[in-house]
């Protein structure tokens, strides 16, 4: 029998009430033994706070394994420092655990060790973050308006699961913080935004909160009713945190030039159309269900809306293994959305999201990077990526050699996908002068829609080469520099891929940003360029974001 744990949180802010009462949930979490912290196999936490020089003490595990805080009143919710530590914990599990249900495996941290160190009174500043130097997820403290006591934003659901987030995606895709492209700077912030609205609007009790007490006459309009009103309560005392732009995400009208405006250039902003071009389908979809299946009550409305949440942020975190690893743009997750989907459920149903999808982000002009089709004729749709097997002009599938392939080794190996990587590198179409490395080898096991278990391993590579910006004219991948950079500057190029193989040790999919791939790169180092990146003490403003935390 699977043991588990349910423990209290906040559902959603302090400054939101169900009856007068602050609203709170109960989430389900794994078993484990527990230290004082609660410190258990993945996140330990450790209240220090930095500014006072004051260590509290840890909350020591309850011999009888409940909740402590089951029925405690919303003023010691706020002020125990037990419960802040017993909230970081229980969000940051939860949202461990949902990645790692939706991939199918064990996630790593990317510092290399096992437990994450969180810190629910980090700091006496208006500010949260991440920081993988100290192996950590900070959250601060600063007065409230008015003199009305102290805010926490350790005891913000969304900010706690947004700085989560950003760990989880550095450990799976490290290069994600490489100052590469708009959309790139952009993909960290509007991604851990996604995770961190998702897993709030997955709750009932916040979902419930949002809409009115009796259903309205015209009928539900859950762009009004829920998805905007949900939106309107993040951050109701975090004024000036992540939670502006959480709000913004979520109102946001759809247009196809906002990606051209020169406000949405900025990593922040950009990331917001990201969500937006999310949102926008899960209501549709959601509006569609309950029109549909002619729910009227609060509760089932509710509940639908909070099913379907779940669903997508499930999505949202599978898209991530057939997402190439460097240089990522907008229409490369839409792509990895679809197919991840697609390899899970064949079938578009019951939900539909997958036209919801490329119909809501094609209102903020973002196409599928892919303009292939499925593996096989009869379930072709639009913006898979195009399977090995299938790939035009070069016959990937046919000309693979697998002579040296061992079935078990492959699985878990990075030494084993190398040599494949090498005795392949030719259909691979990789560049033969550059550097490359095996970062990573992950076999997966997940549960399709119609109850099989799909078997895949995810490796992942990345090529470099390093040379005189005067070279590049002269390497094979035919990269121009800008006209004003000086020949001798060094510069750095990037590619890479990711080999998704079946349970057989077949290549399925090989999703790339090559690095001979001329006019990619050169955009690149264009945008690099003009960004002021190879100017001596440059810092990135979207890299300075980063370290300053979820603070705009």
């Amino acid at each position: 029998m699977v043991r588990e744990r349910e423990l209290t949180i906040i559902a959603q802010d302090p400054g939101v009430r169900a009856n007068g009462r602050i609203l709170t949930a109960r989430v389900i979490l794994p078993w484990e033994e527990l230290s004082a912290g609660p410190r258990g196999s993945r996140v330990h936490v450790v209240d220090y706070d930095s500014s006072t020089h004051t260590l509290y003490q840890p909350l020591p595990p309850d011999p009888e394994e409940g909740d402590r805080f089951r029925h405690a009143s919303g003023p010691e919710l706020i002020s125990n420092p037990h419960f802040h530590a017993q909230n970081v914990y229980a969000i940051v599990m939860r949202t461990l655990q949902r990645f790692e249900a939706a991939l199918g495996r064990r996630v790593s941290w990317s510092f290399g060790g096992h437990q994450i160190k969180v810190a629910p009174h980090a700091f006496g500043l208006a500010n949260a973050l991440y920081s993988r130097e100290h192996e950590a997820l900070l959250f601060g403290y600063f007065p409230a308006a008015r003199g009305r006591g102290v805010v926490h934003t350790c005891l913000s659901h969304d900010i706690v699961a947004h700085e989560t987030a950003h760990a989880l995606l550095d450990g799976l895709r490290e290069r994600y913080r490489d100052p590469s492209s708009p959309d790139q700077a952009a993909f960290h912030e509007g991604f851990a935004d996604l995770v961190a609205l998702l897993s709030v609007f997955s709750l009932p009790e916040a979902m419930a909160a949002a809409l009115p007490r009796r259903a309205p006459r015209a009928g539900w309009n859950l762009r009004e009713n829920a998805a905007l009103g949900l939106a309107r309560q993040f951050g109701r005392e975090l004024s000036g945190l992540r939670s502006q732009a959480l709000r913004r995400s979520v109102a946001l009208k759809p247009s196809r030039r906002l990606l051209q405006r020169p406000e949405f250039q900025a990593p922040h902003r950009r990331g917001e159309i990201l969500v937006a071009a999310m949102m926008s389908a899960f209501v549709a979809v959601w509006q569609r269900r309950v029109d549909a299946l002619q729910l009227g009550t609060r509760k089932q409305v509710a509940d639908e809306g909070a099913a379907l949440a779940g669903h997508l942020l499930t999505m949202a975190i599978r898209a991530l293994d057939y997402t190439p690893p460097t240089d990522i743009a907008f229409g490369d997750y839409l792509s990895a959305l679809l197919t991840a989907d697609f390899e899970a459920a064949r079938r578009d149903v019951p939900f539909g999201f997958r036209a919801a999808l490329r119909r809501s982000f094609a209102r903020f002009a973002i196409a599928p990077t892919s303009a292939g089709t499925g593996t096989s004729a009869a379930a072709a749709e639009p913006g898979l990526w195009v399977a090995a097997d299938q790939e035009r002009g070069t016959q990937l599938g046919g000309n693979l050699d697998y002579g040296r392939v061992h079935l078990e080794a492959l699985q878990r190996d990075p030494q084993e996908v190398f040599n494949f990587i090498w005795d392949n590198r030719g259909p691979l179409r990789l560049c033969d002068q550059a550097l490359t490395r095996v970062q990573s080898v992950r076999p997966c096991v997940r549960v399709g829609a119609d109850g099989f278990v799909l078997r895949e391993t995810v490796a992942e590579y990345v090529q470099t080469i390093e040379a005189e910006a005067g070279e590049l004219a002269h390497l094979s991948t035919a990269v121009r520099k800008p006209e004003a950079m000086p020949d001798s500057l060094p510069v750095t190029l990037y590619g890479g891929g990711v080999l998704v193989f079946d349970e057989f040790g077949k290549l399925k999919y090989h999703i790339h940003n090559s690095l001979q791939n001329g006019p990619r790169q050169s955009r690149r180092l264009d945008y690099l360029w003009r960004s002021g990146y190879f100017h001596p003490g440059f810092q990135p403003g979207w890299l300075e974001l980063w370290r300053q935390g979820s603070k705009p």
